[in-house]
Protein backbone atom coordinates (compact mmCIF):
# COMPACT_ATOMS: atom_id res chain seq x y z
CA UNK A 1 0.00 0.00 0.00
CA UNK A 2 1.07 3.63 -0.79
CA UNK A 3 0.68 6.58 1.91
CA UNK A 4 0.88 9.80 0.57
CA UNK A 5 1.03 12.48 2.15
CA UNK A 6 0.48 16.72 1.88
CA UNK A 7 1.88 18.41 4.97
CA UNK A 8 2.56 21.98 5.99
CA UNK A 9 3.19 23.38 9.16
CA UNK A 10 -0.83 24.05 10.37
CA UNK A 11 -1.86 20.55 9.13
CA UNK A 12 -1.11 17.90 6.56
CA UNK A 13 -3.09 15.35 4.72
CA UNK A 14 -2.90 11.40 4.28
CA UNK A 15 -4.27 9.40 2.12
CA UNK A 16 -3.88 5.63 1.45
CA UNK A 17 -3.87 3.87 -2.13
CA UNK A 18 -4.11 0.29 -1.75
CA UNK A 19 -1.92 -1.83 -4.68
CA UNK A 20 -5.16 -0.67 -7.52
CA UNK A 21 -4.63 2.68 -7.09
CA UNK A 22 -8.16 2.93 -4.55
CA UNK A 23 -8.14 5.35 -1.60
CA UNK A 24 -8.51 3.31 1.60
CA UNK A 25 -8.80 6.03 4.22
CA UNK A 26 -8.43 10.21 4.03
CA UNK A 27 -6.87 11.63 7.49
CA UNK A 28 -5.56 14.54 8.75
CA UNK A 29 -2.86 15.16 11.10
CA UNK A 30 -1.56 18.32 12.69
CA UNK A 31 1.48 19.98 10.83
CA UNK A 32 4.54 18.25 10.34
CA UNK A 33 6.98 20.82 9.10
CA UNK A 34 9.86 19.51 10.37
CA UNK A 35 11.94 22.77 10.25
CA UNK A 36 9.80 23.82 12.65
CA UNK A 37 9.16 21.16 14.79
CA UNK A 38 11.34 18.81 16.89
CA UNK A 39 11.25 14.88 16.67
CA UNK A 40 9.13 14.59 19.50
CA UNK A 41 6.64 16.88 18.49
CA UNK A 42 6.75 15.43 15.39
CA UNK A 43 6.78 11.80 16.52
CA UNK A 44 3.55 12.88 18.77
CA UNK A 45 1.79 14.12 15.80
CA UNK A 46 1.53 10.96 14.31
CA UNK A 47 1.21 8.81 16.81
CA UNK A 48 -2.25 10.60 17.83
CA UNK A 49 -3.57 9.75 14.54
CA UNK A 50 -5.70 6.48 14.80
CA UNK A 51 -5.90 5.54 10.89
CA UNK A 52 -1.83 5.80 11.17
CA UNK A 53 -1.78 4.21 14.04
CA UNK A 54 -3.84 1.04 12.60
CA UNK A 55 -1.38 0.79 9.71
CA UNK A 56 1.85 1.62 10.55
CA UNK A 57 2.97 -2.11 10.19
CA UNK A 58 1.37 -2.36 6.78
CA UNK A 59 2.43 0.56 4.86
CA UNK A 60 5.03 -0.39 2.16
CA UNK A 61 5.76 2.77 0.88
CA UNK A 62 5.37 6.37 2.16
CA UNK A 63 5.55 9.41 -0.19
CA UNK A 64 5.71 12.73 1.99
CA UNK A 65 5.51 16.55 0.26
CA UNK A 66 5.92 18.84 3.09
CA UNK A 67 6.23 22.61 3.80
CA UNK A 68 10.02 22.92 5.15
CA UNK A 69 11.75 19.87 3.64
CA UNK A 70 14.37 21.96 1.69
CA UNK A 71 17.25 21.00 3.31
CA UNK A 72 19.26 17.53 3.98
CA UNK A 73 19.21 18.25 7.65
CA UNK A 74 15.28 18.40 7.63
CA UNK A 75 14.78 15.43 5.59
CA UNK A 76 17.00 13.69 7.84
CA UNK A 77 14.75 14.18 10.82
CA UNK A 78 11.76 13.33 9.02
CA UNK A 79 12.92 10.17 7.44
CA UNK A 80 13.95 9.01 10.84
CA UNK A 81 10.77 10.08 12.48
CA UNK A 82 8.93 7.86 9.50
CA UNK A 83 10.87 4.98 9.24
CA UNK A 84 11.10 4.18 13.13
CA UNK A 85 7.11 4.73 12.76
CA UNK A 86 6.56 2.65 9.67
CA UNK A 87 8.10 -0.34 10.45
CA UNK A 88 8.11 -1.85 6.76
CA UNK A 89 7.59 1.36 4.51
CA UNK A 90 10.67 2.25 2.32
CA UNK A 91 10.31 6.44 2.72
CA UNK A 92 10.59 9.62 -0.03
CA UNK A 93 10.38 12.66 1.25
CA UNK A 94 9.62 15.75 -1.16
CA UNK A 95 9.16 19.87 -0.72
CA UNK A 96 5.65 20.86 -0.58
CA UNK A 97 6.39 22.37 -4.30
CA UNK A 98 6.99 19.33 -6.12
CA UNK A 99 3.55 18.23 -4.93
CA UNK A 100 2.23 21.44 -6.10
CA UNK A 101 3.73 20.65 -9.63
CA UNK A 102 1.66 17.56 -9.74
CA UNK A 103 -0.97 18.86 -8.57
CA UNK A 104 -1.43 21.71 -10.74
CA UNK A 105 0.23 20.85 -14.49
CA UNK A 106 1.96 18.08 -16.61
CA UNK A 107 3.14 20.97 -18.86
CA UNK A 108 5.73 23.89 -18.22
CA UNK A 109 4.55 26.87 -16.60
CA UNK A 110 4.74 28.54 -13.15
CA UNK A 111 3.49 26.66 -9.89
CA UNK A 112 2.63 29.52 -7.04
CA UNK A 113 1.68 28.04 -3.29
CA UNK A 114 -0.05 30.29 -0.93
CA UNK A 115 -0.91 28.15 2.12
CA UNK A 116 0.68 29.67 5.68
CA UNK A 117 3.76 30.03 3.45
CA UNK A 118 3.94 30.96 0.29
CA UNK A 119 6.56 29.72 -2.75
CA UNK A 120 6.99 29.70 -6.20
CA UNK A 121 9.20 27.65 -8.96
CA UNK A 122 8.95 27.26 -12.85
CA UNK A 123 8.25 23.61 -14.12
CA UNK A 124 9.58 22.94 -17.39
CA UNK A 125 7.50 20.02 -18.05
CA UNK A 126 10.51 17.48 -16.21
CA UNK A 127 12.08 19.24 -13.86
CA UNK A 128 11.71 21.82 -11.41
CA UNK A 129 13.37 25.00 -11.02
CA UNK A 130 13.23 27.45 -7.84
CA UNK A 131 14.07 31.10 -8.65
CA UNK A 132 15.96 31.50 -4.74
CA UNK A 133 16.52 29.74 -1.34
CA UNK A 134 13.46 30.38 0.92
CA UNK A 135 14.68 32.60 4.09
CA UNK A 136 10.84 31.67 6.03
CA UNK A 137 7.99 33.29 7.12
CA UNK A 138 9.60 36.04 8.83
CA UNK A 139 11.11 37.78 6.24
CA UNK A 140 9.35 36.48 2.35
CA UNK A 141 6.50 34.29 2.54
CA UNK A 142 4.23 37.63 0.64
CA UNK A 143 0.82 36.76 0.24
CA UNK A 144 0.81 33.53 2.81
CA UNK A 145 -1.57 33.02 5.89
CA UNK A 146 1.07 34.37 7.78
CA UNK A 147 1.85 37.30 5.81
CA UNK A 148 -1.88 37.85 5.91
CA UNK A 149 -1.84 37.74 9.85
CA UNK A 150 0.85 40.31 10.53
CA UNK A 151 -0.90 42.72 8.37
CA UNK A 152 -4.35 42.05 10.71
CA UNK A 153 -2.20 42.48 13.79
CA UNK A 154 -0.31 45.19 12.61
CA UNK A 155 -3.40 47.23 11.55
CA UNK A 156 -5.40 46.15 14.56
CA UNK A 157 -2.55 47.90 16.83
CA UNK A 158 -2.36 50.74 14.80
CA UNK A 159 -5.62 51.42 14.60
CA UNK A 160 -5.40 51.56 10.83
CA UNK A 161 -8.75 48.84 10.39
CA UNK A 162 -12.48 49.99 9.98
CA UNK A 163 -14.00 50.13 13.33
CA UNK A 164 -16.52 47.62 12.28
CA UNK A 165 -13.96 45.28 11.28
CA UNK A 166 -11.73 46.01 14.33
CA UNK A 167 -14.69 45.49 16.66
CA UNK A 168 -15.05 41.75 14.95
CA UNK A 169 -11.76 40.94 15.04
CA UNK A 170 -11.26 41.23 18.85
CA UNK A 171 -14.70 39.47 19.19
CA UNK A 172 -12.98 36.50 17.78
CA UNK A 173 -9.49 36.45 18.76
CA UNK A 174 -8.04 36.66 22.05
CA UNK A 175 -5.52 40.18 21.27
CA UNK A 176 -4.31 40.75 24.36
CA UNK A 177 -0.45 42.11 24.18
CA UNK A 178 0.41 39.64 26.15
CA UNK A 179 -1.51 36.74 24.64
CA UNK A 180 -0.18 38.04 21.28
CA UNK A 181 3.63 38.38 22.05
CA UNK A 182 4.07 34.63 24.07
CA UNK A 183 2.60 33.20 20.79
CA UNK A 184 4.89 34.79 18.67
CA UNK A 185 7.96 34.71 20.55
CA UNK A 186 7.66 31.91 23.47
CA UNK A 187 5.78 29.28 21.78
CA UNK A 188 6.23 27.03 19.10
CA UNK A 189 5.45 27.59 15.77
CA UNK A 190 4.43 31.02 15.53
CA UNK A 191 4.03 30.84 11.91
CA UNK A 192 0.81 28.74 12.30
CA UNK A 193 -0.55 30.89 15.01
CA UNK A 194 -0.02 34.05 12.11
CA UNK A 195 -1.97 32.13 9.86
CA UNK A 196 -4.81 31.37 11.94
CA UNK A 197 -5.93 34.98 12.16
CA UNK A 198 -5.94 34.94 8.01
CA UNK A 199 -9.13 33.24 8.29
CA UNK A 200 -10.82 35.75 9.29
CA UNK A 201 -10.09 37.88 5.90
CA UNK A 202 -11.78 34.86 4.44
CA UNK A 203 -14.70 33.91 6.09
CA UNK A 204 -15.85 37.35 6.61
CA UNK A 205 -18.18 39.20 4.15
CA UNK A 206 -15.92 40.85 1.55
CA UNK A 207 -14.95 44.71 2.19
CA UNK A 208 -13.29 47.38 0.81
CA UNK A 209 -10.64 46.58 3.79
CA UNK A 210 -9.91 43.07 2.85
CA UNK A 211 -9.88 43.36 -0.45
CA UNK A 212 -7.11 45.75 -0.48
CA UNK A 213 -5.14 44.59 1.73
CA UNK A 214 -5.29 41.08 -0.38
CA UNK A 215 -4.88 42.56 -3.52
CA UNK A 216 -1.50 44.43 -1.96
CA UNK A 217 -0.55 41.16 -0.79
CA UNK A 218 -0.74 39.23 -4.07
CA UNK A 219 0.84 42.07 -6.13
CA UNK A 220 3.92 41.72 -3.48
CA UNK A 221 3.99 38.03 -4.22
CA UNK A 222 3.69 38.39 -8.19
CA UNK A 223 6.57 41.17 -7.67
CA UNK A 224 8.78 38.89 -5.92
CA UNK A 225 7.75 35.29 -6.66
CA UNK A 226 6.34 35.03 -10.09
CA UNK A 227 8.16 38.10 -12.25
CA UNK A 228 11.43 36.95 -11.72
CA UNK A 229 10.74 33.83 -14.49
CA UNK A 230 11.98 34.91 -17.97
CA UNK A 231 9.11 33.07 -19.51
CA UNK A 232 6.54 34.66 -17.45
CA UNK A 233 4.25 35.67 -20.13
CA UNK A 234 5.04 32.32 -22.24
CA UNK A 235 3.54 30.17 -19.64
CA UNK A 236 0.86 29.84 -17.74
CA UNK A 237 0.58 30.78 -13.75
CA UNK A 238 -1.15 28.19 -11.70
CA UNK A 239 -1.45 28.40 -7.83
CA UNK A 240 -2.38 26.15 -5.33
CA UNK A 241 -3.71 26.48 -1.75
CA UNK A 242 -6.60 27.99 0.06
CA UNK A 243 -5.96 31.59 0.06
CA UNK A 244 -5.27 31.08 -3.95
CA UNK A 245 -8.83 29.95 -3.95
CA UNK A 246 -10.71 32.68 -2.40
CA UNK A 247 -9.15 35.61 -4.33
CA UNK A 248 -8.89 33.62 -7.77
CA UNK A 249 -10.53 37.18 -8.90
CA UNK A 250 -7.71 39.55 -7.17
CA UNK A 251 -5.08 37.02 -8.52
CA UNK A 252 -6.60 37.52 -12.29
CA UNK A 253 -7.03 41.40 -11.41
CA UNK A 254 -3.29 41.60 -10.47
CA UNK A 255 -1.82 39.49 -13.40
CA UNK A 256 -4.00 40.75 -16.10
CA UNK A 257 -1.71 44.20 -16.87
CA UNK A 258 0.95 42.16 -16.57
CA UNK A 259 0.17 40.45 -19.57
CA UNK A 260 0.22 37.14 -17.24
CA UNK A 261 -1.96 34.08 -17.98
CA UNK A 262 -3.84 32.48 -15.04
CA UNK A 263 -3.75 28.66 -15.06
CA UNK A 264 -5.16 26.38 -12.28
CA UNK A 265 -6.11 27.56 -9.22
CA UNK A 266 -6.15 24.00 -6.94
CA UNK A 267 -7.47 24.35 -3.07
CA UNK A 268 -5.98 20.84 -2.42
CA UNK A 269 -3.09 19.49 -3.73
CA UNK A 270 -3.71 15.32 -2.02
CA UNK A 271 -6.08 15.05 -4.68
CA UNK A 272 -3.59 16.07 -7.73
CA UNK A 273 -0.91 13.70 -6.20
CA UNK A 274 -3.84 11.05 -5.97
CA UNK A 275 -4.32 11.45 -9.38
CA UNK A 276 -0.54 11.51 -10.58
CA UNK A 277 0.02 8.42 -8.76
CA UNK A 278 -2.81 6.60 -10.54
CA UNK A 279 -1.53 8.00 -13.99
CA UNK A 280 2.21 7.89 -13.65
CA UNK A 281 3.07 5.84 -10.89
CA UNK A 282 0.76 2.55 -10.57
CA UNK A 283 -0.10 2.60 -14.51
Amino acid sequence: MILLADGGSTKCDWILLDDEGEIVFKTRTEGLNPAVFDKTVLEARIRNNKELMAHKDTVKNVHFYGAGCGTETAIALLNEVFRDFFTVATVDIKEDIVAAVYAATTDPGIVCILGTGSNSCYYDGKDIHLPMESLGYIIMDEASGNYFGKRLIRDYYYNRMPKAVATAFENRFDLSTNTVKNNLYKEANPNAYLASFAEFIFTSERNDYFYTIVKEGIEDFVQSHVLCFDKVKEVPVHFIGSIAHFSEDIIKSVLTPHGITLGNIVRRPIDGIIAYYKNQVLN
